[in-house]
């Protein structure tokens, strides 16, 4: 039986006016990201996190959340989507324009958890929140029967006011009470984003390996450095971590060998890095017992320091896809030029990012764009803090 939370009054809905004045990224609330289907019919965030993608969208000054929609009719153009497979899918919930679980915004992403999980849909489900998450909260999120939900907390031990103002020991009190209530749902600790000379001192690499003993999972990742955030970085005096921006998440090779080292346990030879992810959905399917839906396990090096039982799993389930059939689904969905399957990944040409996903995530192999090439060991990162990638 669901549990019921605190309840609490609904958020007031924007004018019709207030949402012809949103950038149209915004005003549609279902977006294909790399991690799922984003769900994100609330916009608006109090907590000012200065690397925030909402800086992308032009609502960084939108500080009160409010709705596009009932979640009702929201949860319907999620499920009636194009790219909505039942099952199947990735879902993720307000990770794009708030925090699922700020207090006004909490019983909006419990009753869209309860919607969905009424329709005994079994797909993964993502809430990625960096606020405050009680025992309550808990009980709840171990109520749903179907839906296989990770809660993946944001921490990233920043303690620059200006860049990082919420301070971290928020997310480090919600992950550990998480961990100790967790029956039905996952819980990952997310350290990100990591910033050379920021949050990657040894002080804080031993923080991020203390609280991983109370996570399922752990992934790690860099920063999202674009024109728009390296502008806010400037208007307000902060310091700027590169000297150039990027499409990508920035993690030079130093920070993450710097990690790795101290993350390594040889003794364990199972497990000698333990449960410790480069990519999120890598660190979501190990948390549920699953093959990494994403299909990483074509870009080999990416696993080196995947647990060996995980590597079996996602070795039995990886299956390259029939090229006749990806060619027609890709033809279908827009791609122009050659379609080819190799080892690592469907190359193709002509596609942005949305159907690129559905692909993946229909076939569970990786799917690039020829244009954007992934070289090797920048595991679809930026080049910055790289060497320069040979031909």
């Amino acid at each position: 039986m669901t549990v019921v939370p605190r309840a609490r009054r609904t958020l007031p809905l924007l004018t019709a006016e207030q949402i012809a004045g949103l950038k149209p990224e915004l005003a549609d609330p279902v977006e294909y990201r790399k991690s799922g289907l984003s769900l994100n019919h609330i916009v608006g965030c109090p907590l000012d996190c200065g690397y925030c993608v909402r800086h992308l969208f032009d609502n960084f000054e939108m500080k009160a959340p409010r709705v596009l929609m009932s979640d009702e009719a929201a949860v319907e153009l999620l499920t009636g989507h194009r790219y909505f497979q039942p099952h199947l899918t990735p879902i993720q919930i307000f990770n794009r324009a708030t925090d699922p679980m700020l207090a006004v915004v909490k019983p909006h992403t419990f009753n869209v958890l309860r919607l969905l999980d009424e329709r005994a849909l079994t797909n993964h489900v993502l809430v990625i929140t960096r606020w405050h998450v009680d025992a309550d909260d808990c009980a709840v999120l171990n109520s749903f029967r179907h839906l296989k939900i990770t809660v993946l907390v944001t921490h990233s031990g920043i303690d620059h006011s200006g860049i990082e103002p919420v301070d971290s020991a928020i997310a480090a009190t919600s992950l550990r009470t998480l961990h100790e209530h967790a029956d039905r749902y996952r819980t990952l600790l997310y350290w990100r984003p990591i910033v050379p000379g920021l949050n990657d001192s040894d002080a804080h690499i031993r923080q991020a390996l203390e609280l991983s003993q109370h996570a399922h999972a752990t992934v790690f990742t860099g920063l999202f450095f674009r024109a728009q955030i390296a502008a806010y970085y400037r208007e307000h005096g902060l310091p700027e971590p590169y000297d150039d921006i990027a499409r990508r998440k920035i993690m030079p090779e130093e920070s993450e060998q710097r990690i790795l080292t101290a993350f390594h346990r040889p003794a364990n030879r199972d497990a000698p890095w333990g449960p410790l992810f480069r990519k999120t959905s890598c660190g979501v399917a190990y948390a549920h017992g699953q093959a990494d839906y994403n299909g990483h396990y074509g870009i080999r090096e990416l696993c080196d320091i995947c647990p060996l039982a995980q590597l079996e799993l996602c070795r039995n389930s990886w299956r390259a896809p029939d090229l006749e059939q990806v060619t027609e689904q890709a033809r279908m969905l827009g791609a122009v030029g050659a379609v080819e399957v190799t080892e690592r990944a469907i190359m193709v040409e002509g596609l942005n990012e949305p159907p690129r996903y559905f692909l993946q995530h229909t076939h569970g192999y990786q799917v690039h764009d020829r244009a954007h090439p992934h070289h090797h060991r920048r595991h679809g990162r930026a080049d910055i803090g790289w060497p320069a990638p040979t031909a």
